[in-house]
């Protein structure tokens, strides 16, 4: 699999070189700040499996919500464009959906914060989705656990 994304200047360029282990959509309101939009929609993969074709995103930390901490985000440092986040674990890149050349794709597979869902959004029937967040092993397939697991322990 090679899925490919970047910024909108093209000076930053990114390769996935593996599939993602889990999808977020989130509607934090923290999120929808910093977007600015109603939500944003992350791809989870181990930050070594983002691979670099070309510049070199600048990491800015950021809060997040009151009692979370910070993230950082890593951004194009021409057009500052959002291309991927850590949080507590650096060794876990976020990656925006919406940096892929091609998102077509990306389903989420759970959507998080919900309590903070703007009005007109409406879910998928059936879609996985909390008022804040969830338990991952429980939803999460035991393969990508085990990506997880391995990433953390590394």
């Amino acid at each position: 699999m090679e899925r490919e994304g970047g910024c909108s200047c093209g000076a930053v360029r990114y390769r996935l070189a593996a599939e993602p282990m889990f999808v977020h959509c989130c509607h934090c309101l923290n999120c929808q700040q910093q977007t600015g939009s109603a939500f944003v929609i992350n791809l989870m993969l181990e930050r070594d499996r983002v691979e670099l074709l070309a510049g070199e995103p600048v990491g800015v930390e950021v809060p997040r919500e009151p009692g979370f901490g910070t993230q950082e985000i890593f951004r194009c440092p021409g057009c500052q464009v959002a291309l991927w986040s850590t949080y507590t674990r650096p060794q876990i890149a976020f990656v925006r959906a919406g940096t892929l050349d091609d998102p077509s794709w990306v389903v989420p597979d759970v959507h998080i914060f919900t309590r903070s869902k703007v009005p007109w959004v409406e879910l998928p029937e059936g879609a996985a989705a909390f008022d804040v967040y969830y338990d991952m092993e429980a939803q999460w397939p035991p393969a990508s656990w085990a990506r997880l697991q391995a990433a953390l322990a590394s």
